[in-house]
């Protein structure tokens, strides 16, 4: 019988499990939407109970559909924080999204003293949460999402986080990439509320709940799309969803700082392994998939994201209109969070339709802007793009990041790649498969290859800058906070 792993994949908004084989098939697939609330503007919270329990029930409904698994891999949104009672093993106030913002002014304080936090990171959410728990510091437990269901599942027995996702907390620091002490004290963190810091592939303890299936893998979502879409030691993707993030592998160095690169990237942990690390760059877009539900609710311009393909194959080109995704600013590799969207170069016979290709185009655009800050930054070249998430199956979309790029964009038969990849790391710990061999499972569903050639895109890339420009700074105030 061909091994099969447990995914299990606690994302920003759903819960969602499955088997993954050895080949890379994902099947008995369930999935799960959280309640999130967003009492007051920037504040973003879920909770941890409604996670363990749907984590329960989902990985017991894909078990019993699917029948048994060799091991249980976990991978999560990384930097989502919370905090338990030691003593009680109960959640005490909300999970904090990491798109939770209500500690922007804790960061801006502590830049004061020379520590450099930003308030999508887990530090400043962990503080605020112990001070708002009233539970005595020696019992206070800091959890992110792949340490909490490890604790759940393995009945309180495993108090764990991996790198990669330890790497994002604010918290660690080179030149071994553990906790720092000098950051713990100066925020009045105990050691002692932090987990253990372990290997992405181990034995994580067993989950007592799904029969006894040890835990093998822990790994934050986005290095998890990347194992999922076949990329090991050399390549790059891109996961477009609400917004898009690029990860990048080739051979990376460690770090000598944890903080935002010139070129707009961050340092980030893909995977570890027996204490090794192995490093890659990030880029963030932060607005994909959501400037099209934007122009869905807000502008009315579409009814169902389906529609969009069609419409934008609908006229040859844009006509001369631009669209830059900046809702909630920009990030890499300008970060700017007064920026704004904005529609540039409309007359009056601009078009619903025209309007709509323009936004595929933007995001394509900041698609390639995500490549050209990995390749500044690393000196790596990268000649084709792997792309997963839910912008991933419109082809006009694929098309127009294809020419925006310049390279080849190539899609896999698993879009939700987080889960394969969480899948597949997963039988690497039970010794059902090695990192090799998932390097050559990688089949394309489909490449797309530019169709306009280098002179012309050079062009459109000189009029997207400046049309990214002209959103610059639309909030000043905003403008002026760095991270």
């Amino acid at each position: 019988m061909i091994p099969r792993s447990l995914a299990i994949d606690v994302g920003s908004s759903s819960v969602r499990t499955g088997l993954v084989d050895a080949r890379g098939a994902v099947t008995h697939v369930r999935q799960r939407t959280l309640d999130v609330t967003r009492a007051r503007p920037g504040e973003v919270e879920l909770d941890a109970e409604q996670i363990a329990r749907f984590v329960l029930e989902l990985a017991r409904e894909t078990l019993s559909a699917g029948g048994s698994a060799d091991a249980i891999g976990i991978t999560n949104q990384r930097a989502t924080t919370m905090v338990f009672d030691a003593a009680t093993g109960q959640p005490v106030g909300p999970v904090l999204s990491w798109q939770d913002l209500r500690t922007v002014l804790d960061c801006l304080t502590l830049q004061a003293t020379g520590l450099r936090l930003a308030p999508n990171q887990s530090a400043t959410k962990a503080v605020h949460l112990i001070r708002e728990s009233g539970v005595p510091p020696e019992r206070v437990r800091v959890a992110t999402l792949d340490t909490w269901i490890t604790w759940r599942l393995t009945g309180g027995r495993s108090y764990v986080t991996d790198f990669s996702n330890a790497a994002l907390t604010g918290l660690v620091g080179p030149p071994h990439y553990l906790w720092d002490p000098a950051v713990l004290e100066q925020l009045r963190l105990r050691p002692e509320q932090l987990a253990t810091i372990v290997s992405s592939v181990d034995r994580h303890g067993t989950a007592d709940e799904l029969g006894g299936l040890p835990i093998t893998a822990l790994l934050g979502d986005q290095p998890a799309s990347l194992l999922g879409q076949c990329i090991v030691d050399r390549g790059a993707k891109i996961t477009f969803g609400t917004g898009a993030m690029l990860n990048l592998v080739d051979g990376i160095a460690a770090p000598t700082t944890m903080l935002r690169y010139p070129s707009g990237c961050f340092p980030v942990v893909v995977r570890s392994q027996g204490g090794q690390l192995t490093w890659g760059v990030e880029g963030i877009v932060l607005s994909a998939g959501a400037a099209l539900d934007g122009l869905r609710d807000g502008l009315g311009l579409f009814d169902h994201v389906s529609e969009v393909e069609a419409l934008a194959n609908s006229v040859e080109s844009s006509e001369g209109v631009w669209f830059v995704p900046a809702s909630v600013g920009l990030g890499t590799p300008y970060w700017d969070f007064g920026a704004r969207s904005a529609f540039l170069g409309l007359t009056q016979g601009t078009t619903r339709a025209h309007l709509v290709r323009a936004a595929l185009e933007g995001i394509a655009h900041r698609g390639a802007d995500l490549v050209d800050a990995a390749q500044v930054e690393t000196g790596r070249a990268i000649a084709e793009v792997r792309v997963d998430g839910g912008m991933s199956a419109n082809a006009a979309f694929l098309q127009s990041l294809a020419d925006a790029l310049g390279r080849p964009v190539e899609v896999g038969t698993e879009r939700e790649a987080t889960t394969r990849g969480i899948g597949l790391l997963a039988l690497v710990g039970a010794g059902a498969l090695d990192l090799a061999e998932i390097g050559q499972l990688w089949h394309p569903h489909l490449r797309v290859e530019p169709r306009i050639d280098a002179a012309r895109r050079s062009e459109q890339r000189a009029t997207w800058h400046w049309a990214v420009e002209q959103v610059r700074r639309t909030i000043p105030e905003l403008s002026e906070i760095d991270f």
